[in-house]
């Protein structure tokens, strides 16, 4: 536990001396002298330097050693699979892309491709020798991922995954395999690393292709009894409204996703040029620019507004969060010029009390960041293992609280 402790804040915020660390963690100075000594002699954590102290010796700076270890992550979308390796600075080192659509394959060969993926970008590390051993993988997808008799499977229908298991996965790289919702894997992104940092209460949205919320309460990912907490994009806005992919009528994402979105944008401005693929980044920004001289375009990003408000003021009244942040593709591209009429939807519908206590801004990390997310799956079993290396996912284990 101790291990833990000073690896968990050197990780979150370091470098740090020991003296701070002990302040940090409630520790005694001995007992961080003791770990540290421990952590470093395994090469986990390493020495950067001297900080000055007031009127005595220059304190040892410490943090996590970068090249400890990689970890690599994987997301899954809905239109793309993206595979990055990230040094324990979370610095991309590799990456790959996977030159497959998931919705049009079967999902035993999506996984036979990532397999390969993992295992090229390993093998290229390790032909270099710049950063240590692969430590495991952690899969983002567009779904739920439970546990069943002991073995993690993804329920994920809009790619056509029901029940896959990634034992095989985990079977075939050597090394332990996690996996997580693609938004909740963002969310920690972005309340580690990202706009989230240093809140405890926050609500971090992904809008893209779906709509997904990850809710963080007391610095901890809320995940619901079956760990499917977090479908925002299938609350109603409007009862008996348009039907939604999930067969409900009136969901947040058959007003807002990618292709309601873009078949708004269309009926509001039959003049705009007409794009086949509703998943091309490319539209949003044109969406974006021509609301700036088209009237109608403006108006069907003022009614995008009005929606996507809407539902955070209903994640507002919900949850009380300090912070609701915009993630996702085109969350990115969108919410920069919808942020003011977001919010003022956001202080009409909620509560008063709550509306004023909420700061509502776009994420830091980019696009990137699921993968980004989904290797820090396997950075948390390494923070709560205090530095050991996390078990095989046959073991018998927790999912990662992500906390």
């Amino acid at each position: 536990m101790n291990r833990s402790l000073v690896l968990r804040r050197l990780f979150l915020e370091g470098p740090l001396n020991r003296v701070v660390l002990a302040q940090l963690t409630g520790l005694s100075g001995g007992s961080v002298t003791n770990v540290a000594a421990a952590l470093l002699e395994e090469g986990v954590i390493c020495e950067v330097g001297l900080e000055e102290s007031d009127g005595g010796r220059p304190r040892v700076q410490l943090e996590v050693n970068p090249d400890f270890a990689t970890v690599v992550g994987v997301e899954v979308g809905e239109t793309r699979i993206r595979v990055e390796a990230f040094d324990m600075k979370m610095r991309v080192v590799r990456a790959a892309d996977v030159a497959m659509h998931p919705q049009h394959h079967d999902p035993d060969l999506v996984v036979e491709e990532i397999n390969g993926a993992v295992e090229a970008l390993r093998a290229d590390l390790a032909s270099t020798g710049d950063h240590g051993p692969l430590l495991g993988v952690g899969v983002a997808v567009p779904g739920m991922v439970g546990r069943h008799e002991g073995q993690l499977r993804v329920h994920a229908p809009n790619i056509g995954w029901r029940d896959v298991p990634l034992e095989p996965m985990a079977a075939r790289l050597g090394v332990p395999v996690f996996a997580d919702n693609g938004a909740k894997a963002f969310g920690q992104a972005e309340m580690w690393l990202g706009a989230g940092r240093g809140v405890n209460h926050a609500v971090v949205t992904l809008w893209g292709t779906g709509v997904g919320a990850a809710i963080f309460t007391d610095g901890t990912i809320y995940r619901g009894a079956t760990s499917s907490a977090g479908e925002w994009g299938h609350t109603c806005v409007v009862v008996g409204g348009r039907r939604c992919r999930c067969g409900g009528a009136g969901c947040i994402e058959a007003y807002i996703g990618s292709q309601a979105l873009l078949e708004e944008w269309y009926r509001c401005d039959p003049d705009a040029s007409r794009l086949s693929d509703p998943d091309s980044e490319e539209w949003a920004d044109r969406f974006s620019e021509a609301s700036r001289s088209n009237p109608a375009a403006a108006a069907a990003l003022k009614n995008t507004a009005t929606y996507f408000g809407t539902g955070v003021a209903n994640l507002v009244n919900l949850f009380n969060p300090q912070k609701v942040v915009i993630g996702g593709w085109i969350g990115l591209k969108l919410g920069p010029p919808l942020l003011g009429e977001i919010k003022r939807v956001v202080s009409q519908q909620a509560l008063a009390y709550a509306a004023g206590g909420v700061r509502i801004e776009v994420g830091q990390l980019g696009v990137e960041a699921v993968a980004l997310g989904a290797s820090m799956l396997v950075v948390d079993a390494l923070l709560a293992n205090g530095g050991v290396p996390p078990v095989p996912l046959t073991a018998k284990r927790r999912l990662p609280a992500l906390s």
